[in-house]
């Protein structure tokens, strides 16, 4: 399977954050960001299930962020769309890392995401959920920090040469945001 292409820096937002006075890489549903930099990344997550996952020698790290678990059947999907869906985000992520020096023995993970924030839809969240803990065991991989579940949207922020992530729970009020750009991306995807 063909991995997601890897954003590079310039292909990604930068966002000013006043409270942290740092340029922030926002990623979106889909991508997958790599750095040996000092870089911080964020996101804002519903449903869907972002993993951040750096060398913890080397300080190179990245992370992605996965809409559903896993990829439709039939196939003719667009590889740029290969993000949307776990399994070839984390092996984007993954191998992005291993291309710039890092070793699987000394990976960091760490996990975020997979809320039920809308009542009575179908639980892509706790899909999602199932799908990352299932992918990291069959890697022999445990993450060190998680914050999954529950019914609230997330926003993260990840800094790669360190590895600290800073997780906000999002009110209510949010929620209808993020369930509106996760069923328009979905209606994008649907429609490509």
């Amino acid at each position: 399977m063909s991995s997601p292409v890897l954003k590079a820096g310039s292909d990604l937002e930068q966002i000013w954050d006043r409270q942290l006075e740092t340029h922030l890489l926002r990623l979106l549903p889909g991508d997958c960001y790599v750095s040996r930099e000092a870089e911080a990344l964020t996101t804002v997550l519903g449903s869907c299930v972002s993993a951040c996952v750096r060398d913890t020698e080397l300080g190179c790290g990245g992370m992605n962020h996965f809409m559903l678990p896993s990829l439709p059947g039939g196939g003719g999907l667009d590889p740029s769309s290969l993000g949307r869906y776990g399994e070839p985000a984390m092996e984007g992520l993954i191998e992005g890392i291993l291309q710039l020096g890092g070793q699987k023995d000394r990976l960091e993970v760490k996990v975020f995401g997979g809320g039920n924030i809308v009542a009575g839809m179908s639980d892509v969240g706790e899909q999602n959920i199932k799908f990352i803990q299932r992918y990291l065991g069959d890697l022999g991989l445990n993450a060190t920090a998680q914050d999954l579940g529950l019914a609230h949207p997330r926003k993260i922020i990840y800094f790669v040469d360190t590895g600290k992530v800073m997780v906000k729970r999002l009110r209510a009020l949010h929620s209808r945001a993020i369930v509106a750009e996760e069923q328009k991306y979905t209606n994008n995807m649907a429609a490509a």
